[in-house]
């Protein structure tokens, strides 16, 4: 395992994993274990947030207490990364959202980019990339190659699941990232998928693609 992943090794995320594994999981119950697997993540990805000291009045007194001054960047990569976006923002306060829009052209396995909502200056922020599946890890740095070059301080990524021989292309080309996630399989099929994975998080989240 790379040094910078971080596996979240909780019974409660386990056990939401083994309902997005499962294929008999429908779409809605999927969609809602995405989002709490996403908060749980995000929860343990974001410990380090910026925080200010604050006083509140209690009905009883005063409390000397903390808060989060720190403003976090959520780029989804479309489609799927689409369904981490609410958990992580049930977790984390004042989130900005700006999406990326990617597919793999199945025959190279490369990224594609077919939107791109980032803000043209990315100085001094902290970015969080979110995607269900690093797979072959192409897709991934190619999001992360386009907020690099636009200035972030930081980046973060956060994923559900990763695949070894992915996870260690990722950190070939970005070793100082940090990825989050709930589990790492072992190995890709010729397609490029994740084995045993989930499947197409996409397809499971929106249902299919139009021929």
């Amino acid at each position: 395992m790379p040094a910078l992943a971080t596996v979240v090794d909780h019974p409660a995320v386990a056990h939401r994993v083994t309902g997005l594994r499962d294929a008999g999981t429908g779409r809605d119950r999927f969609r809602t274990l995405l989002e709490e697997v996403s908060a749980l993540l995000a929860y343990e990805a974001l410990r380090d947030l910026g925080t200010a000291t604050a006083e509140v009045r209690t009905p009883v007194g005063v409390a000397k207490g903390t808060v989060v001054d720190q403003q976090i960047l959520v780029v989804p990569i479309l489609r799927a990364g689409l369904g981490m976006v609410s958990g992580i923002q049930a977790v984390i306060p004042g989130t900005e959202v700006a999406h990326l829009g990617m597919r793999r052209d199945e025959q190279t396995l490369e990224a594609v980019t077919y939107l791109d909502g980032l803000p043209a200056d990315l100085a001094g922020r902290r970015v969080l990339v979110c995607d269900p599946m690093l797979a072959t890890g192409g897709t991934l740095s190619h999001g992360v190659a386009l907020v690099s070059e636009r200035g972030a301080a930081r980046i973060d990524v956060l994923c559900v699941l990763a695949a070894a021989p992915g996870l260690a292309s990722f950190h070939g080309e970005f070793p100082a990232v940090r990825v989050t996630c709930a589990a790492i399989d072992p190995e890709l099929d010729y397609h490029g998928y994740i084995v045993p994975g989930l499947g197409d998080a996409g397809d499971r989240l929106f249902g299919p693609p139009p021929p």
